[in-house]
């Protein structure tokens, strides 16, 4: 009896044990999206339910336009894109047409985006009349030889690529306005949302490539063409089909001297740990620094993480099961 009963008691045991030890399998999806609009202090009692209806019908348009392409086939980049043309469109977000206003009271845009299939990426920094700059940063991957073109002369690539330039006046808005004037003025301390903001999108398509993509006005008041970590490939924007696609919003320094994008899928591949596991410890090495913001990610199988240290993000996602979730606050 004893000869049956302890082998079965070690069988038991072991089981237990892995169990315990090895982590869950986690879920494989065909195609996943996931997009942010900017991370601060974002408090529900600063927000009117029409207020808070507008973002979320932002966010919804936009993952929804990713999730068409996903669906039909289309490639991880072209949702990326689309997706954040979407969200540089509306004057809701400090991007594109949402931009923040500079010291001198102008409009500079920084954008990136990054292939995972073959880690080709471009971004543009510091340009003031291309509508979408996330289209700019895409045909410098794609159509020249460079990674970061800025100023002037990514501008005159924009042209010769064909895509839309306007007149700087087209980024005004009066909300923005009215926050520099406010900094300027001294009339009340501005909230890290003021300051900060950035839109990005992250995709995984049915042929299993990861694409990233991140957009922003920068920060308000900023000056002496400052440059923060959103069109920096490896700070605010990262994608590699073995691991994982980031985009950060925040505190650029911070995302910069951290190298947050970068930091989470050499955590993944050089430590075998989750995405999941890999965000969680960045965004504590940024909190012990003082930084703050958030990162939105997939990895290979399409697992969505969300990861903040502020009291609010907008963000949205959304997979090949019809899984949906549309948040603003923490």
């Amino acid at each position: 009896m004893k000869k049956v009963i302890l082998p079965l008691i070690i069988t038991i045991t072991l089981l237990i044990i892995c169990f315990l030890v090895y982590p869950k399998k986690e879920k494989k999806f065909d195609y996943a999206i996931v997009i942010h609009g900017g991370a601060g202090t974002i408090l529900k009692e600063n927000f009117t339910p029409e207020k808070e209806s507008e973002y979320k019908k932002a966010l919804q348009k936009a993952i929804f336009i990713g999730d068409s392409i996903l669906k039909n086939g289309g490639s991880s980049l072209d949702a990326v894109e689309k997706t954040i043309h979407i969200l540089e469109n509306s004057p809701l977000f400090n991007a594109g047409k949402g931009a923040v206003f500079t010291n001198s009271g102008r409009n500079e845009l920084d954008a990136s985006i990054m292939w995972g299939k073959d880690l080709n990426a471009g971004a543009v920094a510091g340009v003031d009349d291309i509508k979408n700059p996330i289209s700019a940063a895409r045909k410098v991957m794609e159509n020249s030889e460079h990674v970061l073109l800025s100023g002037r002369g990514a501008s005159e690539f924009a042209k010769i690529q064909g895509l839309e330039i306007v007149d700087n006046s087209y980024f005004f808005t009066s909300n923005r306005w009215n926050n520099l004037q406010k900094i300027l003025t001294k009339e009340k301390e501005m909230t890290p949302e003021d300051r900060h903001g950035t839109v990005g999108c992250v995709a995984l398509d049915k042929d299993g490539n990861l694409a990233a993509g991140t957009s922003t006005g920068g920060m308000t008041n900023k000056r002496f063409g400052r440059i923060g970590d959103s069109p920096i490939i490896g700070a605010g924007t990262y994608a590699n089909n073995n691991t994982c696609a980031i985009s950060c919003t925040g505190h650029g320094e911070f995302f910069i001297r951290l190298g947050v994008a970068k930091d989470i899928s050499s955590m993944m591949e050089y430590q075998n740990i989750s995405l999941e596991k890999a965000s969680s410890k960045v965004i504590d090495k940024l909190t012990k620094m003082g930084g703050t913001g958030g990162i939105i990610g997939l990895d290979k199988n399409g697992n969505v993480t969300i990861k903040m240290n502020t009291d609010g993000m907008y963000r949205a996602y959304r997979n090949s099961k019809g899984e949906t979730g549309i948040f603003i606050f923490k």
